[in-house]
């Protein structure tokens, strides 16, 4: 049996005199007169105004099914805020089909609720419009990645969810094996050697729309499980995979915003520290990092005596107080810095600082060439070891940058080139920026052995604004390289066969070349919809501590579940204790 006939928000003047059967929720009612009255229904797909007679016995949140006919509203009556805001369904009847208490909270976008609240009662939540439009942009983000992959001859192929544990740095969600006491899975924290396993197998353009659990703590771009466009091809280097995530990404805003983005511009790591002090910059800023070193290479200043000084220039700032120049200083030492320099520029273009007075005239004068300092401006310095400096005036940017004025909504970045190894152990043994499987560049395989932290990596990631959204790399096929990585970083043959056997013993059977990507589609999507924190992107997410309101997970093991797993709490711990 079908109750309606039509949707509230699909409703316009061409409907004009046609009977109709709506379902919904009630949402606003105003009486008019003594038997008549307004009512808002609400759907899935908007809201629709119905002119209902004896509404005495209705209240908000109750679900109900009208009858009546579609008619223009009277001259003047008009509401240019709804879709449907140009007609009405006039002699109503209505049938409750569900009665409801009143709710905890309104459910209207006119009210925000505490977050703790909404999330516990968030089956009420999404009734409200701005949750409820950020997954409906989020279908058709999905649905617009897979019409995409399509596009370009990808199989969509499902991967296990309960997998062996895998080196990827960060922390796995483990859940222990019934059926082998002591043993356990890993939730997959993504896709990354099923795929690859699946171009041995011939697959040889694959994607999924994964889900991913990652143990880590959660902000505004990260939550226990996440959502990733997840794809592999073989016979495929950087270009191949960088166009089809641009070809993919672009359908997806064009499904959200009408508009397919500019060409997605392309940047080397190195440039991106060097410039923005950060891997993931947002270039819509109105202000870069400037290279001071040579300014100060035979300064007296010992503070300035540093193997890199760098600069930023914030224009307009100069009208800072002491108290938020105390607190930017503050915020430095936080970063790492030994200190923070701010000078501000006079009308005169003199620079005042406490610091000047131990710099020279040509010091002072170099120094404002080479930021452009004018009037107004107020100059941020750090000097110190390179990763501090970046690190430092990267974050001070993102917190202070302006936007530019000509700056687009949505700026994406490809940053490529990405180091191969990001630090040493105390032995000298290199640590990995990537997972093990990530080609080095072809250019600095001698430096392997000899200057690992100058080796480059095949490795790309997309930025939208000052967010990651997504990673890849071209992968080592070759068995010489991959042996050569996991001897530079000290892996025993031992655990090398314990992490990797099973994907190398698929090697041996004839791989490939190939490469591959995971893009963030919680990240995109939290973008698109211009919210900050994609808990508001997901239908039933966790607040920043971890929780879930709505059915108080995590809870305690049942002592029998426990029990069957051959699982005990240290300490004795009772569940629920």
């Amino acid at each position: 049996m079908t109750l309606r006939t039509d949707y509230c928000g699909e409703l316009g003047e061409g409907d004009v005199g046609r009977a109709v059967t709506l379902c919904g929720w009630v949402g606003r009612l105003r009486e008019h007169g003594e038997h008549l009255a307004f009512l808002d229904l609400r759907d899935r797909t908007g809201v629709v105004q119905c002119v209902v007679e004896g509404a005495e016995s209705l209240h908000p949140e109750y679900v109900v099914m009208v009858s009546g006919f579609v008619r223009r509203r009277p001259e003047g009556a008009d509401n240019p805020a709804l879709a449907t805001g140009t007609i009405e369904v006039a002699d109503c009847k209505v049938e409750v089909l569900s009665r409801a208490e009143p709710p905890p909270f309104p459910v209207s976008d006119r009210t925000e609720a505490d977050e703790q609240l909404r999330f516990r009662y968030r089956y009420l939540d999404l009734r409200r419009e701005r949750p409820k439009a950020n997954l409906i942009l989020r279908a058709k983000v999905n649905a617009a990645l897979r019409r995409a992959m399509e596009r370009n001859r990808f199989l969509e192929v499902e991967t296990p969810l309960l997998w062996s544990t895998t080196p990827e740095g960060a922390r796995e969600f483990l859940v222990p094996s019934r059926r082998t006491p002591g043993s356990f899975f890993a939730l997959p924290q993504s896709p990354q050697l099923a795929k690859q396993i699946l171009m041995v197998a011939g697959i040889d353009r694959y994607y999924q729309i994964a889900r991913c659990a990652r143990d880590e703590d959660l902000r505004a771009d990260r939550q226990f499980e996440f959502t990733q466009l997840d794809l592999e091809a073989s016979f495929a280097g950087a270009d191949d995979i960088i166009g089809v995530v641009t070809d993919a990404v672009a359908e997806a805003a064009e499904a959200v915003t009408g508009e397919r983005p500019g060409e997605m511009a392309r940047m080397p790591w190195h440039e991106a520290m060097e410039r923005y002090g950060s891997d993931k910059p947002d270039t819509r800023l109105d202000t870069e990092l400037v290279e001071l070193t040579e300014v100060f290479a035979a300064t007296s200043f010992n503070a300035f005596r540093a193997p890199a000084v760098k600069g930023l220039r914030l224009p307009g700032r100069a009208t800072a107080t002491r108290r938020e120049l105390d607190e930017l200083v503050e915020r430095a030492k936080q970063l790492g810095a030994k200190g923070l320099v701010w000078m501000k520029v006079g009308e005169d273009g003199t620079l005042t600082s406490p610091v000047a007075k131990f710099l020279g005239e040509d010091e002072l004068a170099a120094l404002a060439r080479a930021l452009d300092a004018r009037p107004g401006d107020l100059l941020l310095l750090v000097a110190d070891e390179r990763p501090v400096v970046w690190r430092v005036l990267g974050a001070l940017r993102n917190q202070l940058g302006q936007l530019r004025p000509d700056a687009p909504r949505h700026s994406f970045l490809w940053v490529v080139d990405f180091p191969l190894f990001e630090g040493l152990e105390d032995d000298g043994t290199p640590i990995p920026a990537h997972h093990p499987f990530t080609m080095p560049h072809p250019d600095d395989m001698d430096l392997i052995d000899s200057d690992p932290l100058k080796v480059r990596s095949q490795a790309y990631d997309l930025v939208l604004n000052d967010w990651e959204l997504g990673s890849g790399s071209v992968r080592i096929h070759r068995p010489d390289i991959q042996q050569r990585i996991f001897e530079r970083l000290g892996l025993s043959p031992e655990l090398i066969q314990l992490r990797f056997g099973f994907l190398l013993e698929a090697f041996r059977y004839g791989v490939p070349p190939h490469a591959g990507f995971g893009l963030g589609v919680d990240r995109l999507v939290t973008k698109l919809a211009g919210e900050d924190n994609v808990r508001e992107i997901i239908a039933f997410p966790k607040t920043q501590s971890g929780q879930d309101p709505l059915t108080g997970a995590p809870t305690a093991g049942d002592p029998r579940q426990l029990a069957e797993l051959g699982l005990s709490l240290r300490g004795g711990r009772a569940p629920g204790a």
